[in-house]
């Protein structure tokens, strides 16, 4: 389904002309406007890679692992130096983030897992932007855009991602619906989502308690959302050890990544800041 495009390859594209372009030349060439950077911010790892408007990969997954504690500055830095050569080799036209937290207008309101100290309405996408010198960068929740590569687009879809804690999404007829952060909502009387069934969780209790855990999370979200469909990712997704139902299923971890590419189609986010039209009635869409 992934495929990659080598620097190799895109080498002899080049050379086959009648000049073969200078390093400053292929800095400076025009972006191709289906490139895109799209970026999935963990609070393990962050990973990057360039990908076309279909969500295929262009390139490697590039990926270091998170700062701790990360303030803004230090992940601005962290994740100018991860993707510029990347940048270097594509010129991307447009930037995807996916950002561990709740994220709202393309600022993050919270980051649980980078630390409390400086994350209080972050404007993260500008702050990426003006560093890498791309105007055009949109910022939502990671279980959110993984879900983008996720869904079918048909129903109720219910994305669960399982790393360092546990993040949701809610799509209707692939439509992003607004974010609701599940994780820090109680599942028992000590314990929120993320406590429950995070990472630390699982190495805390043990893979074979942990997934009883999960089971007993996928009837609590099937009784209060009634999905069509589950979909679980996130790195811990693997590590599930149970019988799922027939309407849930597991996805790569890749798809934190692919689902880049979706958050500029026009039906994928309904922001009226970044797409006036797509709250209104005529369907018309620039």
């Amino acid at each position: 389904m992934i495929t990659k495009k080598s620097a190799k390859t895109t080498t002899r594209a080049k050379t086959s002309t009648k000049a073969t372009p200078t390093r400053s030349a292929k800095k400076t060439a025009a972006p191709k406007i289906e490139n895109i950077l799209a970026i999935d911010i963990g609070g393990t790892g962050l990973k990057a890679a360039i990908v076309d408007a279909q969500g295929h990969m262009l390139t490697e997954r590039v990926r270091v692992s998170t700062p701790h504690p990360c303030p803004p500055a230090l992940l601005v830095d962290t994740l100018h130096t991860l993707v510029a050569p990347l940048v270097d080799q594509y010129s991307p036209a447009r930037v995807s983030i996916g950002f561990p937290g709740f994220v709202r207008n393309n600022h993050v309101l919270t980051a649980p897992h980078l630390g409390l100290q400086g994350w209080s309405d972050v404007p993260l996408a500008q702050m990426l932007g003006e560093r890498l010198g791309i105007d055009s960068v949109r910022m939502i929740n990671d279980a959110e855009m993984q879900g983008f590569a996720a869904i079918e687009g048909h129903g109720l879809e219910f994305v669960l991602t399982l790393g360092t804690g546990a993040g949701t999404a809610l799509f209707r007829d692939g439509e992003l619906m607004p974010h609701l952060e599940l994780a820090h909502h109680p599942v028992s009387k000590k314990h929120a989502y993320d406590e429950y069934i995070g990472d630390a969780a699982r190495r805390k209790a043990g893979n074979k308690r942990w997934n009883r855990r999960v089971e007993k999370v996928i009837g609590i979200l099937e009784s209060l959302v009634h999905y069509d469909r589950l979909w679980i990712g996130g790195g811990n997704a693997e590590r599930l050890a149970f019988d799922l139902p027939p309407n849930v299923a597991t996805v790569p971890n890749d798809r934190g990544i692919e689902g880049g590419a979706r958050l500029w189609h026009p039906l994928s986010i309904r922001e009226t800041r970044q797409l006036p039209e797509a709250t209104q009635k005529s369907g018309a869409f620039s």
